[in-house]
C-alpha cells in the first residue's frame, strides 16, 4: 500500500538572507517589467522613428474665434502663449492684432527681446503691451524678436485664429 505525501503549502523561506533577498529580488523585477511595459508604450506611440508627430507635438494651435482673440487684445494687449508643450519655454510666443478688421492684421512675436538672447523670455505687464524682459527692462511688444521661420497666424474659414508652428523645430 502507498503511503500519501503530505499537501504541500507555500513555499516557506528558512534562512533569514532568503526571507530578505527574495522579496527584493521580486520587487526589482516588477519595477523592471513597469519599466519595459512604459518603454514598449513609447516606442509604440513614436512608431520607432526619429521624425516628429503631431501626436508628440502638434504644428498647428488653435488660439480663439478671430472676433474673441481681436476683442481680447483690444481690452488686454497681445495674447501671450507660454511654453506650447515644452517646459523650456522654447516654444513661447506673444499674438498681437493692429486694425480693425479682425480677419487680418495679426502679427506673431517670439517672447524675448529682439536684441536679447532666446533664454530671456519676458513676462507680459497685465492689461498691456508692454513686457519685462529677464534684465528688467519694459518693451513693447514691437521690440519682441521675430518669431521663427514657419511660423504664422493663420486666420482659418474666416473666423478661426490657428497658430501655424510647422517651422518650429519640435521638442525632442
Amino acid at each position: 500500500m502507498a503511503v500519501p505525501t503530505p499537501a504541500r503549502g507555500p513555499i516557506r523561506l528558512r534562512s533569514p538572507f532568503a526571507r530578505a533577498v527574495v522579496p527584493v529580488l521580486g520587487g526589482l523585477l516588477v519595477l523592471v517589467a513597469i519599466a519595459l511595459f512604459t518603454w514598449g508604450i513609447a516606442a509604440y506611440i513614436s512608431r520607432g522613428g526619429t521624425e516628429v508627430s503631431e501626436r508628440l507635438a502638434p504644428t498647428r494651435f488653435e488660439v480663439a474665434s478671430i472676433q474673441t482673440a481681436a476683442r481680447i487684445v483690444a481690452d488686454d494687449g497681445p495674447i501671450m502663449l507660454p511654453g506650447l508643450n515644452t517646459t523650456t519655454g522654447e516654444r513661447t510666443f506673444v499674438i498681437d492684432h493692429a486694425g480693425d478688421d479682425p480677419a487680418t492684421g495679426w502679427v506673431v512675436y517670439a517672447a524675448y527681446p529682439a536684441d536679447g538672447d532666446p533664454t530671456c523670455t519676458v513676462e507680459q505687464v497685465v492689461g498691456t503691451s508692454e513686457f519685462v524682459d529677464c534684465d528688467g527692462n519694459h518693451i513693447d511688444v514691437s521690440d519682441l524678436a521675430p518669431p521663427p521661420a514657419g511660423v504664422n497666424p493663420v486666420v482659418e474659414a474666416g473666423r478661426t485664429l490657428v497658430l501655424d508652428l510647422s517651422g518650429v523645430t519640435q521638442p525632442t
